[in-house]
């Protein structure tokens, strides 16, 4: 087992870490482009799948091509996978003395290059572009190095929006960054420009294009053209605007690309363009356009650099499409989501009813926002994780920005708002609605990085969706509290159930607010209760063994006891039992830990089979018609997995590691369980694997499946994915093999998956399952909790670093309730030293745990930047942690830093 890459940085000191695993083609950026790191980078035909989204959290996102190209924009209120804009695109003009040069500054056109009626000359697709392109991608950052003999100047784009942990609205931001940096490396001036021409799409939130009008704008020290349409009146969906705007000086544009006849217009611009680098016009107003039909704007920024001069030149593309439509739909032949048909408003446009405003308040503030997101990159990267992991964590925190998460107001104009969600997303619309329990049970990036928006989601689930008995309908609506016949609250979910109230657990324990808790916890107690007195009779005999028919996350049912919906009750009887204590609640306390307790020897007794959990299914007693219309006949049902190995087996293990709760089910048996997960369901190579399903992953590929049967016994129809792979599982049992001390094979099934992820085979930026940017991959944040050991109380305000590697000399990113910020320990034979950043909000702390060490010395201290404060801590050493407690509590506020000498006199 190759040892996990060793890394050495700090937030102040980036310094170099080890490759990661290079994909197919791949190799390394330019120290110069990115930190002095070496990064997983992507050339060649490993840039053909890359689409890295660049937008806010609910504001939808533009992919940024592994080319450089502006690919799948997705920002009119639902998912729009494989949509180009006409003529949407950037380009480069150079003169070095008599010579010329001009090019669409992207990378060559990657095959294949089919296409009947010819390769669509809305996209230049006949137009020079330049040989090579290397992209390097360390979300929220995406640089691409363009690469040809032929141009005189170094070209690199750096893209982004604003991504600041805590900071929900700075990170919301309906935008995307192009800057483009020239660098003159040869011994003559060049000068030319650089350009960018994007089609005025508003009106596909809506009926679609018509009356488009494009019209130059200046104002607050940024220029550009202002895109809108005379088709929509506000209130209405469909009504927004755009805006391609630059803070550069000296610019030339056109307002549209006006010249009528076949290919004319694009060839008008290009003549224009390609001659001296400048644009002559139209400068008036242009449009209102014709129904399907619009108008294309463009601006041409000059540069004029000496011998080894550098310059940036920067565009912002902003949009705003305030009102989005509610009547999404459920599959062909089913009802509507929502019959009224009302629109809801996009959070966003609280602040940014015009695209104008997102672009000027961007520019504005663009120092600050730059910086911000800059310090948060650095956090996850000048890290001594593995670069696999690293990897994972930040690509797919970019799900939270994809049309699968929605942020809206909500009629009670809450402060925040909602957070809604889609599972994924399918090509044109959400895939399945709305903040589905058992998917959203997997994720953790939105629940660290933006607790605030989380917590609003704990709302919706036990304020809005308890039903019957305290039944929880496992979709949301809009309106809130609207049934939907197709998701029946007859019929909840037992694991989203049970996942949900960990999860309120989780938030809890991460803020410290008991007013948060006391206002969930009628839901909560209800929500737990329902397994014996509701309905279901999941638990009938309050033992705490589910006997009961279990909806889940496959989309079938449990029958009978199982420790997938078993150790999530497990946990939810831990976290009720914790909450109800401290709200005060003794009685309820009392009966959760006695059932609690009941099912944890009931459970192990029953189901551990020496080397995993099992299931014990229980036969119909009658023909029984499922709420997706299939007929399963009296006796042994179809769809379980009795004798199997399920990936899932320990899922409500894995949420309690992460919520803090401990163990649910003994130790050394769920070590053993977990490494049984390891030795029979993650296979190196799938060339010989057998699936009817769906495939995420196939050929000589590493994957871990959902289900295997070493013991033979193999259900004849077992549940409908057991053969497929998805990585919000492989992350949740990488985190738990970790969280057991297999790091290592923890280790390999995170490599697995990004090695999948490789630019060629898919996009890096979008793990999909059943749907695109699938929530469920969010899981990998929990990857990074558990390799640091990483927790935060804020009841107590003690943070828990416990790292699991390079313990010697370890360093890593870390979250509270309102900040986050950047720990380091150097272990030395003298102690231990510990360096705590506040890289953004504030960090309260009033004791920190640490790994068990012997503490040689009897004067422990902790000091303070700035302020300089300095005082002796009380310091405790356990077989299991060493906790320093301070005798005053410390805030830190951003760019200050506590430092702990242990051990040290």
């Amino acid at each position: 087992m190759a040892k996990p890459a060793k890394r050495n940085a700090s937030p102040r000191n980036p310094g170099r870490s080890a490759k990661s695993g290079q994909p197919a083609g791949g190799r390394t950026l330019p120290r110069s482009v990115i930190h002095d790191q070496d990064i997983r980078a992507f050339t060649g035909d490993s840039l053909g799948m890359v689409s890295f989204p660049l937008g806010g959290i609910g504001t939808g996102t533009i992919g940024l091509g592994g080319r450089g190209e502006l690919r799948d924009w997705e920002i009119y209120n639902n998912p729009n996978l494989g949509y180009r804009p006409p003529y949407t695109m950037a380009y480069i003009f150079a003169k070095q003395g008599g010579r010329k040069i001009a090019r669409v500054l992207e990378r060559q056109l990657l095959p294949p290059h089919h296409a009947s009626g010819g390769l669509p000359p809305a996209e230049f697709p006949g137009l020079p572009r330049l040989k090579e392109a290397i992209f390097v991608g360390t979300y929220p950052f995406a640089r691409v190095a363009f690469q040809d003999k032929d141009l005189p100047v170094e070209v690199v784009l750096e893209a982004f929006n604003p991504m600041i942990p805590m900071n929900p609205e700075d990170s919301a931001i309906p935008a995307a960054v192009l800057t483009y940096r020239l660098t003159n490396r040869g011994r003559q001036r060049v000068s030319g420009s650089v350009a960018m021409s994007v089609a005025n799409t508003v009106g596909l939130s809506g009926a679609g294009l018509g009356g488009n009008v494009n019209a130059w704008r200046e104002e607050g020290g940024v220029r550009g053209i202002e895109m809108t349409a005379t088709r929509y009146a506000p209130g209405q969906i469909g009504y927004g605007s755009m805006a391609l705007m630059t803070s550069a000086e000296g610019v030339t544009y056109a307002t549209d690309f006006d010249e009528p006849g076949w290919f004319d217009r694009g060839q008008k611009a290009w003549d224009d363009f390609s001659a001296d680098g400048r644009m002559d016009g139209p400068t008036a107003p242009a449009g209102p356009s014709q129904n399907d039909r619009t108008c294309i704007g463009m601006i041409a920024a000059p540069f004029d650099l000496a011998p080894g001069q550098s310059g940036d030149v920067q565009f912002i593309i902003a949009w705003s499409f305030p009102l989005r439509p509610i009547t999404f739909h459920l599959p062909p032949g089913s009802i509507e989501m929502n019959p009224s048909g009302l629109p809801v408003q996009n959070h966003y446009a609280r602040r940014f009813g015009q695209a104008w405003q997102a672009g000027q308040y961007l520019a504005e503030n663009f120092g600050r926002l730059r910086e911000q997101t800059v310090i948060f990159e650095r956090a996850i990267f000048d890290s001594t994780l593995p670069g696999d992991v690293l990897d994972a964590a930040s690509s797919q925190m970019a799900i939270m920005r994809t049309n699968t998460t929605l942020w809206v107001d909500t009629p009670a104009d809450e402060p925040l708002g909602r957070i809604f969600a889609f599972e994924g997303c399918n090509p044109k619309s959400g895939c399945c609605p709305l903040n589905c329990t058992h998917v959203w049970n997997y994720e953790q990036s939105l629940a660290h990085l933006y607790p605030q928006l989380e917590r609003t989601m704990r709302l919706t689930d036990f304020e809005d969706n308890l039903h019957d008995e305290g039944a929880m309908s496992f979709r949301s609506t809009i309106p809130l509290k609207v049934n939907l016949p197709v998701w029946e609250p007859k019929l909840p979910a037992a694991d989203g159930q049970f996942g949900t109230v960990v999860k309120a657990y989780r938030e809890w324990r991460l803020s410290g607010d008991d007013q948060f808790l006391r206002r969930l916890w009628p839901g909560v107690r209800q929500s737990i209760r329902f397994a014996w007195e509701g309905f279901a009779k999941w638990d009938a005999d309050k033992d705490g063994v589910l006997e009961g028919m279990q909806h889940n996350t496959y989309d079938i049912e449990f029958h009978g006891p199982n420790t997938m919906c078993g150790s999530l009750y497990l946990a939810a009887l831990a976290a009720g039992a914790e909450m109800a204590k401290a709200v005060g609640d003794q009685a309820a306390a009392v009966e959760f830990a006695a059932v609690l307790e009941s099912g944890r020897r009931k459970t192990d007794r029953l189901l551990f089979n020496g080397r995993y959990y099992q299931q014990q299914v229980t036969d119909l007693k009658e023909d029984f018609v499922t709420p997706f219309g299939n007929l399963l006949k009296a006796g042994r049902p179809k769809y379980q997995y009795g004798y199997g190995c399920l990936a899932d087996q320990l899922l409500g293990q894995w949420a309690a590691h992460v919520a803090g709760l401990g163990y649910v089910l003994p130790r050394e048996h769920v070590g053993k369980a977990m490494a049984s997960i390891f030795r029979h369901n993650f296979k190196n190579d799938l060339s010989d694997h057998e699936c009817c399903q769906r495939v995420y992953a196939l050929n000589d590929e590493a994957g871990l499946l959902a289900c295997t049967w070493p013991l033979g016994k193999r259900e004849k129809f077992p549940f409908p994915y057991s053969d497929e792979i998805w990585t919000g599982i492989e992350y949740q049992v990488a985190a738990g093999l970790i969280y057991e001390g297999l790091v290592g094979e923890g280790l390999s099934v995170v490599s697995a998956i990004r090695a999948r992820h490789d630019g060629l085979a898919r996009n890096p930026w979008n793990e999909f399952e059943c749907g695109d940017h699938y929530a469920r991959a969010m899981a990998s944040w929990s990857v990074l909790l558990a390799l640091a050991g990483q927790r935060y109380d804020g009841r107590t305000k003690t943070l828990t670093m416990q790292p699991r590697i390079a313990q010697r000399d370890f360093a890593c990113i870390f979250t509270a309730a309102r900040g986050y910020g950047f720990f380091r320990q150097r272990l030395g034979r003298y102690g231990m030293h510990v360096e705590i950043y506040c890289l953004g909000g504030e960090v309260e702390l009033a004791g920190v745990e640490l790994l068990p060490a012997k503490l040689p010395g009897k004067n422990h201290l902790a000091h303070v930047e700035p302020a300089g404060q300095q005082q002796a801590v009380d310091v405790r050493s356990s077989a299991q942690a060493t906790l320093v407690r301070l005798p005053m509590p410390v805030t830190l506020n951003e760019r200050q830093v506590l430092t702990l000498g242990i051990g040290q006199k």
